[in-house]
Order: structure tokens, then sequence, then C-alpha cells
């Protein structure tokens, strides 16, 4: 495919950025590389859809002398706009799940239950491996409790997962992962 016009990026992903209520509209993209778009074509057995999908990298500017790197993606199909996101920085800005309002549920959860899933484990099963309670894993199960580095350590070994491999799958960043800890001090054992 032809790549996209590089005078009409700047200013469709201005617009998409300026929709957002929280968007400081100081932040501008200010310049964009080639980008060539791709097709898509459905896996579903039953569609036979295409969309085709942009990744533009560029930089912002704020204030004069203020620039961020920048990396827009869109997917549409024809002249719909499918999906959008934004890296500035180091910051993933997406399409929300939650209404607005409410708080978005961690992506984690998602995977836990299909983590779950595969390996036939319950709720209630995960909740007495880990001697906790089953409210607390449903919450981490449907993203409302956020994964904590204790919990993706117990969720790990009750369903046989290396902790590092949990721990990334879960977006927890903890240099403890992998190495053996002395939990005795912690529990206020012999020192």
């Amino acid at each position: 495919m032809q790549p996209v016009g590089l005078a009409v990026l700047p200013s469709f992903f201005n617009d998409l950025l300026g929709e957002l209520p929280w968007w400081n509209g100081i932040w501008r993209v200010i310049h964009v590389e080639p980008a060539h778009p791709r097709e898509i074509a459905s896996d579903h057995d039953r569609q036979m859809n295409r969309c085709t999908e942009v990744s533009v990298p560029g930089t912002l500017s704020g204030d004069p002398g203020q620039t961020l790197p920048f990396f827009g993606r869109v997917r549409f199909q024809g002249d719909r706009l499918l999906r959008f996101q934004a890296k500035i920085a180091d910051t993933v800005v997406g399409p929300a799940l939650a209404e607005a309002g409410t708080p978005e549920p961690h992506p984690f959860g998602a995977a836990l239950r299909k983590l779950m899933d595969n390996r036939g484990v319950s709720v209630k099963d995960l909740a007495m491996r880990t001697a906790r309670a089953m409210s607390t894993i449903n919450a981490v199960q449907t993203g409302w409790h956020n994964p904590h580095p204790v919990l993706i350590r117990e969720i790990a070994r009750a369903l046989d997962i290396p902790e590092a491999d949990l721990a990334a799958i879960a977006g927890v960043d903890d240099a403890t992962f992998g190495v053996a800890e002395d939990t005795s001090t912690q529990l206020g054992g012999p020192q």
C-alpha cells in the first residue's frame, strides 16, 4: 500500500487527542515519520471483514523547547475508526473499557481468568491454594483489584507458573522475582 500523506497525520492525531476531556491542548503532534498502512484480514471463520492499521512514530511538543516521543496507531475500516492508541513517552493512551466515571479494570484480570480456565482451577480452588479469601481472588480475576507482587507470587505458585512470567503478564515490576526470599523476618520469626 502507498504511504499515508504526512501532511494529514499531525492534524488527524491532534484532533483525536483533542477529543479527550483531560488532554492539555497545548501539546500538539508536530512531526511524524512516514507511515505505511497494512491490511489485516479477519481471522474469524464467519467474518470476512478486513481493516487497515497504520502505525506512526513522531514527536509531540508543548511549551517551546519541550518535546516528547510520540507513537500513534489507528485501525480503521473504510472511513470508520475502529481503534486508536498512542504512546507518549512511556504513557499509553488507549480506548477505555469502563464507562466514564468508573474505574478501569486492570487487564491482568482477563489473563488470570484464562489461565485459571486453561488449568481447570476455580476461584474457590485458587483461594484455597493461596490461602486468600475468595473475594480477593474474584476481585483480581475481574480486574477490580490491582495485582500486587506478593499476590502474584502466591498465584504463580498455586498455578505452577514461573513467578517472573506471571509478573510480566500482570505488569508488576519487582526486582525480587526469581530471588529466594527469607520471609521469617517479615513474619516476626527468628532473625
